[in-house]
């Protein structure tokens, strides 16, 4: 992940859930339902991931306690995740989050969450050979279920359709003027 990768940059720009656990002066415009100037101890509110990452960490920097904590985003909820264990390929993780799986990635380097990477790794998998297919048989993906799912697809999921599109593309071409070549 480079500091210039526009991927990144979004990815941490996705609003997480997080309740704060101490009061804060002078924020209370962060909360757009309140007329406090002030965040009171014990308001939930949607952060930025990179802002919420930062004041989720703030007591190692020597606060005695933890300025907010963070909740697992409902794009990562367990039900999410149930969903997801039944039938990845129904799941539009677009709807989700646009980048899901930086999102998981990223959570996960902040929770302890074994059962989520075994779900994400999981889902990865069997989506991108579902990817795979459909990218190598095009005229398959224009409508239909197929349709729906490629919608649905992350933009990691995205750009690996294209490479999957772009290098079977090549391939048939390469082909071709192989057998071309034999006559």
């Amino acid at each position: 992940m480079s500091y210039y990768d526009i991927d990144a940059i979004l990815t941490d720009a996705q609003k997480v859930p997080c309740t704060f656990e101490v009061d804060v002066p002078g924020l209370g415009y962060l909360e757009s339902s309140s007329s406090s100037p002030d965040i009171k101890a014990g308001t939930r509110i949607q952060l930025p991931l990179w802002l919420a990452e930062m004041l989720a960490v703030s007591q190692r920097l020597g606060t005695l306690t933890n300025v907010i904590t963070l909740d697992i985003p409902t794009a990562l909820a367990p039900r999410v995740q149930n969903a997801l264990k039944a039938d990845p390929r129904t799941v539009e993780l677009r709807a989700l989050a646009t980048h899901f799986y930086g999102l998981g990635e990223r959570v996960l380097g902040l929770f302890e969450e074994d059962e989520l990477c075994d779900v994400l790794i999981n889902t990865y998998k069997l989506r991108a050979a579902e990817i795979a297919d459909l990218a190598h048989n095009p005229q398959g993906a224009i409508g239909g279920e197929a349709g729906a799912f490629l919608r649905g697809l992350d933009e990691e999921e995205r750009q690996l359709f294209r490479t999957a599109h772009e290098s079977s593309k090549a391939m048939k071409l390469y082909m071709g003027d192989r057998t071309a070549g034999k006559k």
